[in-house]
């Protein structure tokens, strides 16, 4: 399944000419077009979707929905897990991490930070 996702852009810059920036997808950063979305602005939150900004969204929908996502599974059905990919890149010899979970010790869940963000 592939899913309008929303997300917070971190940073914007041009590359080969198109405006991109990193997006913040709970705790998962991506690179994102944001051709359609030319006034969007760090900090904003914008509906993506394959790699294009597609719509502005308030800050309180966006923490809503990636809650939502987190809690049905969608964002690691989307994006994998962030901690085992960092863990696999990160740890190509094979040595188990931390509590053996792949996850730095004390590492939080993207649930977790989705629901301390709405604190």
């Amino acid at each position: 399944m592939c899913l309008a996702v929303p997300g917070k852009v971190l940073e914007i810059r041009q590359r080969d000419g198109t405006r991109m920036a990193t997006v913040d997808f709970g705790g998962v950063h991506k690179d994102v077009c944001l051709e359609y979305l030319p006034d969007l602005a760090v900090g904003e939150y914008a509906i993506v979707h394959v790699g294009f900004a597609l719509q502005r969204l308030d800050e309180e929908s966006a923490r809503q929905t990636l809650a939502l996502f987190e809690d049905l599974g969608l964002l690691e059905e989307e994006f994998g897990d962030p901690w085992e990919a960092a863990a696999e890149q990160g740890n190509a010899g094979g040595e188990a991490l931390g509590n053996g979970t792949g996850a730095p010790p004390g590492a939080r869940s993207t649930a977790d930070a989705a629901r301390e963000a709405q604190r």
